[in-house]
């Protein structure tokens, strides 16, 4: 039969043709495809027309028992489109064995999908109800075109029942949908926070704590952006593609160590002689800023880009509709981690204690043979290397480009503002508010005006509290 099946899928009758193909599917046998393929590479377009759903059905229905979770699911979602019943024993075979939820709940959509093709009233209408409790998004199209037809003046009785049940699915994956939106953007808000947050623990040192403007902090974190970029490209031209992946996790310290150097540099060279004329330190980091920008669109061009790694590409299906990117759960992490480094830094280490020390009162920590200047200049050295490590995080979720600080360095600010200069506390939950607020906002009037009524949200509440969420200590608030 299957013999004859190849055979007749070259006749020029299309019924014929259309037989072989049914039996073909209805063999399901992936051993065929080799044959298919010879077939396909000499005959005429019609033939090959008849030929390439076949070989495609095959292969989805091989990869549903691939050992790769992403190949099944994909597998499930393109068999689904095929609009072939034949499939749908196939798929809930799959899914009896499936371990993975989301792959066993992809190959149960699917099939539930195919059987609203179905002829039988009451297999459509279970697998209408199926739908719904699967909260299945895909199938709301489908669903409305069922809840059309019964609306018409000529619908059965079927018809009528088909498209009430439908409207209650519907009904269902609509109240889902919204939960669901909720949740990824209460995600997407930390995940936004905790960018914030990261490219804030530099500044709020530095502004905070040492009473500096640095409107260079940005490129700062520039240059970590790039010393991962460097990386990169250095693993890519001098080491085995198998090791590729490793270029991320050996980029970190060289990010730090790159812009705690340009930072160690900066203090140095620049703000040593600025310290306490804040219009002064903002004009001139500001000057620095442009110069470390042109510089690096000169060397590097306006756009570049860095590959994630493979731990860190894709995402996890939490719930249905609820997808949350891995590198995004990275970023989360990341900044929890500096969190609690900065802490025990300042509050449980002989450098912290020196750092407060001279923050809270310069003249008597000299009297006590505190270095204050060292204090200084590693103060903000470590606060630079801060930044190289934010934009080390940031190389995963954007490109990277000379403009790169600058799209953070005033949200940063804010932060640093708003929660209370100095104040560790304050910036996480400045950055938690800001960051949260944004995508709140953001759907409804956009992301240029979703910034604008931040601002004035963050204007408005520096008049009720100037001081922010914390009073500031330290020496801009001696001053």
């Amino acid at each position: 039969m299957i013999e004859q099946a190849l055979a007749d899928l070259t006749s020029e009758n299309a019924e014929t043709r259309s037989a072989a193909v049914a039996i073909l599917i209805e063999k399901g046998d992936a051993s065929l495809i080799p044959k298919l393929d010879e077939i396909r590479a000499t005959a005429d377009r019609a033939v090959r027309q008849a030929i390439k759903p076949v070989v495609d059905l095959l292969k989805n229905r091989a990869n549903l028992s691939s050992e790769l979770p992403d190949y099944r699911r994909s597998a499930a979602s393109d068999i689904a489109s095929t609009g072939r019943r034949e499939a749908i024993a196939w798929l809930q075979a799959a899914a009896a064995k499936e371990e993975v939820w989301w792959v066993r709940y992809t190959m149960e959509e699917s099939a539930n999908l195919l059987e609203l093709r179905s002829g039988d009233p009451s297999a459509k209408l279970a697998a209408v109800k199926k739908l719904g409790e699967l909260r299945s998004q895909n199938s709301v199209t489908l669903l409305q075109e069922l809840i059309d037809a019964g609306k018409l003046a000529e619908a059965t009785d079927e018809q009528k029942s088909l498209a009430s049940t439908a409207m209650a699915s519907v009904s269902q994956i609509e109240a889902w949908s919204t939960k669901a939106n909720i949740i990824e953007t209460i995600f997407r808000g930390i995940s936004l926070s905790s960018i914030l947050l990261i490219m804030s623990l530099g500044l709020a040192i530095v502004f905070g704590l040492m009473g500096v403007i640095n409107m260079a902090h940005g490129e700062l974190m520039m240059i970590g952006a790039y010393a991962t970029f460097i990386t990169q490209q250095a693993f890519i031209a001098w080491l085995p593609p198998e090791s590729f992946d490793w270029y991320f996790p050996v980029s970190l310290p060289l990010a730090f160590l790159a812009s705690f150097g340009a930072g160690w540099l900066l203090e140095a060279t620049v703000i040593r002689f600025l310290y306490g004329r804040l219009l002064e330190t903002l004009l001139a980091t500001w000057g620095v800023s442009l110069i470390l920008m042109q510089s690096a669109r000169v060397y590097f061009g306006d756009l570049t880009a860095v590959i994630a790694p493979q731990s860190l590409r894709g995402g996890a299906q939490v719930m249905v509709g609820v997808y949350l990117p891995y590198n995004r759960i990275f970023i989360i992490i990341l900044s929890i981690v500096c969190v609690v480094g900065i802490y025990y830094m300042l509050f449980r280490s002989n450098l912290g204690m020196r750092v407060r020390a001279v923050t809270q009162n310069r003249n008597m920590s000299a009297c006590l043979g505190i270095p204050t200047r060292k204090v200084d200049s590693y103060t903000f050295a470590f606060a630079s290397g801060l930044a190289g490590i934010a934009g080390w995080a940031l190389t995963m979720v954007g490109n990277v480009d000379p403009g790169l600080g600058q799209n953070y360095i005033v949200d940063a600010f804010m932060v640093v503002v708003t929660g209370g200069v100095g104040k560790l506390a304050g910036t996480i939950w400045a950055s938690l508010g800001i960051g949260g607020l944004n995508k709140v906002i953001e759907p409804f009037t956009g992301a240029v005006y979703g910034k604008v009524f931040i601002l004035v949200g963050v204007i408005l509440f520096l008049q009720w509290r100037p001081s922010g969420l914390f009073a500031a200590k330290g020496r801009s608030a001696d001053a």
